[in-house]
């Protein structure tokens, strides 16, 4: 990855391609999701409601250290609504980062690895925000 201060913000729904799109970017180290923080000690991926906010809290940390070091990054997650981005953007300008947002569509069938349930996947499709 370039390191030109660069904070990439990936958005989209689950199974849309947002892990794939950021492993095209940048390294595991340089990569910051909640679903990173959603393992198990075995290594399997275990989805929790309630386990959620810490996820998001140790992603936020982690980008924000990967800031405070100068360094570029990708941020991976479903971010739906605009204010779940608002953090990094504070936190980009706060660190001298440029902030870029990318909307990953499924335009190639993907399916969602997860088990997010469909009528929970079109909570997330209808309240899904973009600011041109």
């Amino acid at each position: 990855m370039k390191n030109d201060k660069t904070i990439y913000l990936l958005r989209g729904l689950p199974g849309s391609g947002k892990s794939t799109l950021a492993h095209t970017f940048a390294n595991e180290d340089h990569i910051c999701e909640a679903d990173q923080f959603l393992f198990d000690e075995k290594g399997d991926y275990v989805f929790t409601p309630e386990r959620l906010k810490q996820a998001h809290k140790l992603c936020q940390e982690k980008a924000e250290r990967l800031m405070q070091g100068g360094l570029s990054l990708v941020v991976s997650n479903t971010f739906t609504q605009e204010w779940e981005m608002q953090f990094y953007v504070d936190a980009a300008a706060k660190y001298g980062h440029k902030v870029v947002t990318l909307i990953v569509e499924n335009r190639h069938g993907g399916k969602n690895i997860h088990g997010v349930p469909d009528e929970h996947m079109e909570v997330m499709r209808n309240r899904f925000q973009i600011k041109l």
